[in-house]
């Protein structure tokens, strides 16, 4: 049993990782930090939490530092450029660290965080030791990691869609183009205009055209799998929705493959991953059915030219794209089972 930290705990993202974390058989504590609600009880902030029932004690908001001291392990679920210093801290006192935001994800790689996120690394050789936390691709890593950066959202549904094609060798690397729908708590609890009620309800507005910062993060993994330079088309679009990420991706195949072969790549890849469900020829994927749970689903399809592949690959945001995929990793790492805490079944309307 161990004692879990969770800085950052009030926003989206740091919620669904206390709701996951309170059922998991494995946490004996759970402490948790809030810069501004320092002080108060998380059930203040969000209702939904009283009288919960849970063998775990729902934490008092306080001081990061605290929660440093007091924790087995450490996730962070604070905003990119607030997770190094906090990473720092860990590695310190040899203390496992797995980063929701995207300071560790670019790993040696400081030039392309400095460019897409304006801000060179503080603690460049701290980055030698994150690993990328996809499981899919990285269990054998993840299992003696010290510091796991967790995959953004929009990446880990489109590296998933890709993986077994690419790995395959299946596609025309020049040729890919992702196009994703995503719920509104994708861009964290904080207010904008943008995500303004009356800006968001009934559209699906594209935003960040060729200029989103998950395109470097998706490129970098693309371009590892391939074992060459990889520059996709992403274009993501805000959906009037609370949660859920639909991403449709093309690419033209490399050789000739029927609707059976191109399935059954994807069947034989994911065969033995607990989380990723590859439905049948056919069938569509859509986020209705992974909401609240951490499973991306996958559909396979040939364009009507036999030319092209389209794959559908949806994923819930705040689950399998944050917290869930989170809680995963730390499974794989301290040798809990893989499953543990994320066995829902999602909801079927």
């Amino acid at each position: 049993m161990i004692h879990v930290g969770i800085l950052g705990a009030t926003g989206y993202a740091g919620l669904e990782l206390t709701r996951i974390l309170l059922q998991h058989p494995e946490i004996a504590a759970l402490s948790a930090s809030s810069v501004s609600f320092e002080g108060k009880r998380l059930e203040d902030v969000y209702p939904a939490m009283i009288n919960i029932q849970s063998d775990v004690a729902l934490p008092m908001l306080e001081k990061a530092e605290d929660v440093i001291c007091k924790a087995d392990i450490v996730f962070s679920c604070l905003p990119h450029g607030h997770a190094e210093e906090a990473g720092q801290q860990c590695f310190e006192a040899s203390k496992p660290f797995i980063d929701i935001s995207a300071d560790f994800r670019f790993g040696i790689h400081e030039n392309i965080f400095e460019k897409w996120y304006g801000a060179p690394y503080k603690y460049p050789k701290l980055h030698e030791y994150a690993i990328y936390g996809l499981p899919e691709l990285n269990r054998k890593a993840i299992k003696s990691a010290v510091l796991i950066a967790n995959p953004g959202c929009y990446p880990t549904s489109a590296e998933l869609g890709l993986m077994p094609a690419i790995q395959e060798s299946l596609v025309d690397i020049s040729s890919i183009v992702i196009t994703s729908m995503s719920g509104v708590t994708g861009a964290g609890r904080e207010p904008s205009q943008t995500t303004h009620y009356p800006e968001a309800a009934d559209a699906a507005s594209p935003y960040k055209v060729g200029s989103h910062r998950h395109q470097p993060e998706i490129d970098l993994l693309l371009s590892e799998m391939a074992g060459e330079q990889v520059q996709s088309v992403f274009t993501p679009i805000l959906a009037p929705m609370n949660r859920g990420i639909v991403s449709t991706i093309c690419f033209r195949l490399k050789r000739v493959v029927s609707d059976e072969e191109l399935h059954s790549i994807y069947i034989e890849r994911y065969v033995d991953e607990p989380f990723v469900r590859v439905l049948p020829l056919g069938a569509v994927a859509s986020n209705r059915f992974v909401r609240f749970s951490n499973y991306c689903d996958i559909s396979v399809h040939l364009s009507a030219d036999k030319e092209r592949a389209v794959i559908i690959s949806t994923i819930d945001n705040m689950v399998k794209g944050a917290a869930g995929q989170a809680v995963q990793n730390m499974n794989i790492l301290l040798g809990f089972e893989e499953t543990e805490g994320l066995r829902f079944i999602p909801p079927a309307f």
